[in-house]
């Protein structure tokens, strides 16, 4: 079972903006670069990169969302509080 995950995300305030974020992303585009210009999160500066977190530390959906996904995976959009949110799942322990 995974203990922690090491997430990037994407936020953005409507969830038609994140559908054109993940459209772009499966025809190649960079994450890092979509999560500096559209993402409204702080970590757009460092490419969208949480780093390492265990659960508990995010809210519910986003952690959910992190928690099933595999690494590699881009998972969304996931509605929060906060916006919608684009993940992903940089790696597991």
């Amino acid at each position: 079972m995974t203990s922690k995950v090491n997430a990037s995300h994407i936020l953005v305030k409507t969830e038609g903006e994140a559908f054109l974020i993940l459209k772009q992303l499966r025809e190649g585009a960079s994450f890092e670069k979509l999560a500096l210009e559209k993402s409204f999160c702080p970590s757009r500066k460092k490419g969208g990169s949480l780093g390492w977190f265990g659960r508990g530390q995010m809210v519910k959906e986003f952690e959910n969302a992190c928690f099933s996904g595999k690494k590699g995976q881009i998972i969304g959009p996931v509605k929060t509080q906060f916006g919608y949110h684009i993940i992903r799942i940089d790696d597991t322990q």
